[in-house]
C-alpha cells in the first residue's frame, strides 16, 4: 500500500472521531468529493496483513449504526469486497485476527438491519405481482388473452404477499448459519442498487465469478490464479447476485456482467438450483431479446432498461355492443326505404336492383316474369288473382317481392296447365 494511500485513510478515520453529531448529516454529503478515499480503502480491505484493516472496520460499522442514510450506502458499496474477504480467509494466509474484524463488521450489520428502532425483530413482506394487471414491465394484452377461469375471476382482485423473517440474531458465524447471514446481507445491498458507483458493481461482479468458478475446470478459462478450493454455496445466494449482475448489465458493465452470469449459470447447472437456473436464463434471454445500446455512457441515468408497450383501451372500438347493432340495424332500414324512390334497375339508382328469376318449364322453354315496376303501381289485376293478392298495397320492397313471386307462380300454372306433369325448377 502506498504511503499517500495510508495517509488518505489516516485523516478519514481522524476526522470522524473529532466530529460532532450535528454535523453527521454535512460530512455524509461531503463524501462524494474525497475521490481517493474509496480506492484507498479497497486496498485496505484487499490486502492481507494491513495494520489500518480493523480500525476501518470499527469506523465502517460507526457508519452504519449512526443511522445516516448516506452514511449507510457509503459502507454497503464495499459489502461484495468485504464478502469475498470472508470468503476467502479459510483457505488464505490471512491472520485470523485480521479476519475476525471483517465478520464482527458484517454480523455488526446484520444484527442492525434485523430489528427496528425499537428492538423488535423485522419481518420484510413482498407483494407479488399479477399479470392480469399492467406494470412497468408489461401490458396484459402483450402476452395473450388470459382463460376467464373460475379461479382467476377468484384470485383476480388478491394480492399476494410473500414474508421474510423474523431473523435469529447471531454472534458468529458457522458453517450452518453462514450463507444465510451473507444472502441477506446481499438483499440489503441489493436495495440501494440504485446508490453503487461503477466500482462497487464491478466488485460484485468479480465476487459472483470467483465464488461460483474457484475450484472446478472453468477456473482455468477465466485464467484466475487464486484459490483452487471450492466454495459452498446456497440457491438463494445465487439469485441475490444475479439480481445485482442484471442491475450491473444495464449500467455499463456489460462485459464484466456477462461474464459473471454465465459463470453463475454454469455453477447453478453443477449444483442444479432451479430458482438460479430460471432468474438466470430469463435475464439472459431478455438480454438477447432487448438489443440494448452497447455505446450507453456508464454516467447516463441508473436504471433498468425495460420496453414499455402504450396502454390500450381495455374496450375496443370495433366491439360489438347491443348499440353498434342497433345502429347498424337503422342504417339498414334506412337504405331500404330510400331504394323505393330510386330505380333499383338502373345502375345510377339509389337501392339495389332485384335479381330476376327464370323460369324453366319441363319442355325445355323459358319464362320470364314481368317487369315488377307495374307491379309498384296501382293497376287492376286479373280477376283469377283477387283471393291471392292482399287489397292492401304495401309499397315496402317486401310487399314488391311478395307480389312479384305470385305472378312468377302464377304464370307457371297457366303455362304448364293441368296436364303437365313436370314440376317447375327455379
Amino acid at each position: 500500500m502506498l504511503a499517500m494511500d495510508q495517509g488518505v485513510v489516516e485523516e478519514w478515520l481522524s476526522e470522524f472521531k473529532t466530529l460532532p453529531d450535528s454535523a453527521v448529516s454535512s460530512y455524509a454529503a461531503s463524501l462524494k468529493e474525497k475521490g481517493s478515499l474509496v480506492p484507498a480503502l479497497y486496498k485496505v480491505i484487499r490486502e492481507n496483513y494491513s495494520d489500518l484493516l480493523e480500525p476501518v472496520c470499527h469506523q465502517l460499522f460507526e457508519f452504519y449504526r449512526s443511522g445516516e442514510p448516506r452514511l449507510q450506502r457509503f459502507v454497503l458499496q464495499f459489502l461484495p469486497e468485504l464478502l469475498w474477504s470472508l470468503l476467502l480467509a479459510p483457505s488464505a494466509a490471512r491472520d485470523p485476527h485480521t479476519s475476525g474484524c471483517i465478520e464482527a463488521l458484517l454480523l455488526g450489520i446484520y444484527n442492525l438491519e434485523i430489528v427496528d428502532k425499537d428492538g423488535q425483530s423485522k419481518v420484510l413482506s413482498f407483494t407479488v405481482p399479477s399479470l392480469s394487471k399492467p406494470s412497468v414491465y408489461h401490458e396484459p394484452s402483450t402476452i395473450g388473452s388470459l382463460a376467464l377461469t373460475e379461479g382467476a375471476l377468484a384470485n383476480h382482485g388478491l394480492r399476494r404477499v410473500v414474508y421474510s423473517g423474523p431473523h435469529l440474531q447471531r454472534e458468529t458465524f458457522t458453517a450452518q448459519n453462514r450463507f444465510e447471514v451473507l444472502t441477506f446481507l446481499l438483499l440489503c445491498y441489493n436495495a440501494a442498487l440504485s446508490y453503487m458507483t461503477s466500482s462497487s458493481l464491478q466488485s460484485l461482479c468479480q465476487l459472483s465469478s470467483r465464488v461460483c468458478i474457484c475450484g472446478y475446470p472453468r477456473q482455468q478459462l477465466r485464467r484466475y490464479k487464486g484459490i483452487s478450493s471450492r466454495l459452498t454455496v446456497t440457491s438463494e445466494f445465487l439469485v441475490q447476485l444475479i439480481t445485482g449482475i442484471h442491475y450491473a448489465l444495464c449500467n455499463g458493465e456489460m462485459d464484466l456482467g456477462s461474464k459473471a452470469l454465465d459463470d453463475v449459470l454454469y455453477r447453478a447447472q453443477l449444483e442444479l438450483y432451479p430458482e438460479a437456473l430460471l432468474v438466470g436464463n430469463a435475464i439472459k434471454s431478455s438480454q438477447q431479446c432487448a438489443a440494448l445500446k452497447s455505446g450507453a455512457s456508464k454516467e447516463g441515468a441508473r436504471s433498468i432498461q425495460v420496453e414499455i408497450t402504450p396502454t390500450s383501451s381495455r374496450i375496443s372500438r370495433n366491439a360489438v355492443t347491443s348499440l353498434s347493432i342497433r345502429g347498424h340495424r337503422w342504417k339498414r332500414h334506412e337504405s331500404q326505404e330510400v331504394s323505393v324512390d330510386g330505380d333499383p334497375a338502373t345502375p345510377g339508382g339509389q337501392g339495389s336492383s332485384i335479381p330476376e328469376i327464370s323460369v324453366t318449364m319441363p319442355n325445355g322453354d323459358s319464362l320470364r316474369p314481368r317487369d315488377p315496376r307495374p307491379l309498384t303501381q296501382s293497376e287492376p289485376e286479373p280477376l283469377g288473382s283477387a283471393s291471392e293478392v292482399s287489397p292492401t298495397h304495401d309499397p315496402s320492397p317486401r310487399g314488391q317481392e311478395v307480389r312479384r313471386q305470385k305472378s312468377v307462380r302464377r304464370l307457371v300454372d297457366e303455362s304448364s296447365g293441368p296436364s303437365s306433369a313436370g314440376r317447375a325448377q327455379y
